[in-house]
């Protein structure tokens, strides 16, 4: 899900998370603790609600320079000063520069968005989705548990992208990779590769625990 805005450049204060990556039409909740950032949340709420989102790299602590703006769509207020915020991703956008540090970084951003499709997205999607339901499949199997998938999954192929890149838990430097490219197809087929090694990997797994019950018994 994205907004549209006949602003191409705007300021926008953000907010860095650790290994945290927002992908547009997902939700984020936060709770706000820091003196800083309970700041930030009372000033966005006077204004339009917005906010951007950065990873912070695991590796080094940098913040990304290509992040999700979110807007606040619920938030409770603690009666030791703490919040809770509920947010839905919106645009991806890019820092061109920070204008402010203190007390919270604001940064000079442009709206990204994906090129026009050059490519056949829906066998993609069908291809990705199929995939998406092998892996769950081999899951349930290994783990001796029913695993489905939500019935909510998107039907069109940008929002599925973001879907399944949103759920790739524990890898998030995979997922600001998949955040920054701005071709559906391309984020799709890389998406479809990793499908591919996990799907595999699950099925090697499963093969030889079966081998390894079957001589047990």
């Amino acid at each position: 899900m994205t907004f549209s805005s006949s602003i191409a450049v705007r300021e926008l204060p953000l907010f860095p998370l650790p290994e945290v990556v927002l992908f547009p039409g997902r939700p984020l909740p936060l709770q706000i603790f820091e003196f800083r950032y309970r700041i930030m949340m009372n000033t966005i709420l006077e204004s339009d609600r917005r906010f951007g989102v950065l990873m912070q790299s695991p590796v080094d602590g940098k913040a990304a320079t290509v992040g999700c703006c979110t807007e606040v769509m619920q938030h409770e207020r603690l009666p030791d000063d703490r919040m809770r915020i509920w947010t839905l991703g919106q645009q991806r956008f890019r820092v061109l520069e920070y204008v402010r540090e203190k007390p919270y970084y604001v940064g000079l951003v442009e709206w990204i968005e994906d090129s026009p499709p050059v490519k056949d997205l829906r066998t993609l999607s069908t291809d990705v989705e199929q995939l998406l339901r092998d892996v769950v499949q081999l899951t349930s199997k290994f783990i001796g548990q029913d695993i489905e998938l939500p019935d909510s999954i998107p039907d069109l192929p940008i929002e599925l992208s973001y879907w399944v890149a949103s759920n790739l838990h524990g890898a998030s430097l995979e997922q600001q990779a998949l955040l920054e490219i701005q071709d559906t197809a391309t984020r799709l087929e890389r998406e479809a590769e990793i499908l591919t090694s996990t799907r595999n990997h699950l099925a090697a797994r499963t093969a030889l625990k079966d081998a390894l019950q079957g001589k047990l018994l």
